[in-house]
Parts: structure tokens; C-alpha cells; sequence
């Protein structure tokens, strides 16, 4: 017997079969709390909002529409959820604490030391993204999802979200050149 399908727990669930939302627990768990992670960079506030994002689901189900994918109806509530918590706690927290990228293969401790830093220098801009750029860059690059994905989270064109993530994309590149340029000009002659 083959998996049941999304749509076929929810069905299931609206029925009363608790099982079923615990499947559906089980097979995004994982996606909501990375995603709810990225933008508060707290596991101890992820952990709750995502239980918080499970119950909005749970009360939710009956207007789950087919016609779109579950985990992208369910990465839009989770998105929502923490803006309207952000907005609720007037912060401007997100961090992408787990960026990985490579600058070499010489892992000397000073190598190290300066990856760590460039990395903390990312996070620090993205943060300072506004939203409308970040949240599109986060679940581009961090959650690998399509830009129509996102635009069916976001609720806007996919033209605007392509731009945003370009312009999102710009932004970081001159905050980075910016950066250098100011560094250089400290260590200079």
C-alpha cells in the first residue's frame, strides 16, 4: 500500500483521524522549523512558534485548497505567523546563522577565523534587509524553493519576486563591497 497523498490525510484528518495529522506533522516538521528559524534565529522561539503554526494548520485544514502544494500553503502560514509575531514584539530579527559557503580549502585557524567572520557579516546583512527582500532571498537560497513557490507564499506576481530577489541580491553585494572598501581603508597605508 503506497503512502496516502497530503491531501488524503487532510481529508482523513477532517474526519477526525488524529493519526493523520500527526503524519502530516511528521513530513513537515522539519521544513516549518527551518524556516521559522532563519527569520527569529532563536531555537527556543522557533520551537514554540512552530507549535504555534501546527495549530493554526490543525484549526485551518478545511480551507486547504488541493489546487496548491501543502508545503507551500504551510510555509506561507509559517512566514505569516512570524511576521505578524515580529510585528506583534516590534523586532527585526532574522539571521541566516547557517549560511554555508566556501572561500578555500586552506583551513588554517586564521582561514577559519575569517570565514566565521565573513559569515557573521552576512547574517548582519540580511537582517538588515528589509523584509520584502529577505523573506524572498531565505526561501529562495535557504529552502530551495521555486519562485513560483514563493509567490504563492508571499501572494505576489512572480515578476515581483524575481525582482525582489535580485534587488535583494544587489543590495547584499554593495553592503558587502561597502565593507571591504571600509576595511581596506582602515588597513591602508
Amino acid at each position: 500500500m503506497s503512502p496516502l497523498t497530503d491531501y488524503e490525510l487532510i481529508q482523513s484528518c477532517l474526519q477526525g483521524n488524529q493519526d493523520s495529522f500527526a503524519e502530516l506533522i511528521a513530513r513537515y516538521k522539519n521544513l516549518v522549523y527551518s524556516v521559522i528559524l532563519r527569520m527569529v534565529n532563536d531555537r527556543e522561539e522557533a520551537n514554540d512558534l512552530a507549535q504555534d503554526v501546527f495549530l493554526k494548520l490543525y484549526k485551518n485544514l478545511d480551507k486547504y485548497y488541493p489546487d496548491y502544494k501543502f508545503s507551500t500553503w504551510t510555509i506561507r502560514i509559517a512566514t505569516n505567523h512570524v511576521i505578524d509575531y515580529r510585528r506583534r514584539k516590534k523586532q527585526e530579527t532574522v539571521s541566516m546563522e547557517e549560511v554555508e559557503y566556501e572561500l578555500g580549502t586552506d583551513d588554517s585557524p586564521e582561514n577559519a577565523y575569517i570565514r566565521q567572520e565573513q559569515k557573521q557579516e552576512l547574517n548582519q546583512m540580511l537582517v538588515d534587509l528589509p523584509d520584502m527582500y529577505k523573506i524572498p532571498i531565505v526561501l529562495y537560497h535557504e529552502q530551495d524553493l521555486s519562485y513560483q513557490e514563493i509567490a504563492d507564499i508571499i501572494h505576489e506576481p512572480l515578476s515581483k519576486v524575481k525582482n525582489r530577489i535580485f534587488r535583494g541580491r544587489r543590495m547584499l553585494k554593495e553592503s558587502l563591497l561597502n565593507l571591504r572598501k571600509k576595511e581596506q581603508a582602515g588597513y591602508g597605508v
